[in-house]
């Protein structure tokens, strides 16, 4: 396992080169909303967040490498500032969330791009990238699983409401509560880091998921997960085959998905830069500038 890369040097950006720019665009009659900073002409990086966050949990990161990047984080639909239409008007599934995004960077007129993967947007991501793999110029997991080993007791309900809707329900349910959102900003964080995630994150994607209508969006995303798992056969020899650079920065403390997922990779990419840092499942709240580092060493040496 790679140690900690010292950080590149870089320039030292300017407010406008931090500036990050606010948008949505109507993708199939919905709008998808979106935060880009940097100059397009520089290598484009795409920032795919989790559950039960937004393009918000990437701000600060974006502000790091905006003076270097191009950087663009959208909102899946059902969350952020992204249109969230009810269950019974749009097919949730994490087919259809990679069909919008597609669409958004073909929009976009991005034709190759890095990829940010986070929770749900590793099989999002992934299945961009075993499509279209010559657009995809690195890769970058963040808790973004591709393997079975990264799945820990937290899935345990979840995997039983995919075979029994009905029956486990109410207890999947509790993981859409503010108790269970906070818990996912927090957990596996050392005490003296604790101070350095901002309540706001936990408060914002609560605010979220208690909009009507957004649990239900939830509860099918919930249960349609069950498919990702078909996928990892081809992610993986998408692995194999096309050996993207590829970098994995990991909280060594998450329990959501394991550190052991974050090693995995090297099974199939035996040149991943693997680095497990002292945090949780939100690795940036606590550890930015760390993850900022590492993305520009890597980034810096594999793409241009």
């Amino acid at each position: 396992m790679n140690a900690i890369a010292t950080p590149a040097t870089a320039a030292t950006p300017t407010a406008a080169d931090r500036a990050i720019r606010h948008a949505t665009v109507e993708i199939d009659g919905l709008n998808v909303f979106y935060r880009e900073a940097g100059d397009p002409a520089n290598p484009t990086l795409l920032l795919l967040h989790g559950f039960p966050s937004s393009s918000a949990m990437y701000r600060d990161l974006i502000g790091e490498l905006a003076d270097t990047y191009h950087l663009v984080a959208p909102d899946h639909i059902g969350f952020g500032q992204s249109d969230a239409p009810a269950v019974d008007t749009f097919p949730y599934s994490f087919d259809k969330l990679t069909e919008v995004t597609l669409k958004l960077v073909d929009h976009l007129g991005l034709d190759r791009f890095a990829l940010y993967i986070q929770d749900y947007g590793a099989p999002i991501g992934l299945r961009i990238a075993a499509t279209h793999p010559e657009r995809v110029t690195a890769l970058i997991s963040q808790s973004g699983n591709a393997y079975l080993e990264g799945f820990t007791p937290f899935w345990d309900v979840l995997f039983a409401h995919a075979k029994d809707r009905e029956t486990h329900e109410p207890a999947v349910r509790e993981l859409l509560t503010a108790e269970a959102t906070k818990w996912q900003h927090t957990h596996g964080i050392p005490a003296d880091r604790l101070a350095r995630v901002a309540p706001d994150a936990w408060v914002l994607d609560q605010a979220y998921l208690d909009r009507p209508g957004n649990k239900e969006i939830q509860l099918q995303l919930f249960w349609d997960y069950q498919f990702n798992l078909d996928g990892y056969p081809t992610f993986q020899e998408y692995f194999r085959t096309h050996r993207p650079p590829t970098l994995v920065a990991w909280g060594a403390g998450d329990e959501i998905f394991g550190p052991d997922g974050a090693r995995a990779f090297a099974r199939d990419l035996p040149d991943a830069e693997i680095h497990l840092l002292d945090a949780g499942h939100f690795a940036l709240a606590t550890h930015t500038p760390e993850i900022a580092a590492l993305i520009r060493d890597f980034l810096g040496r594999n793409i241009s």
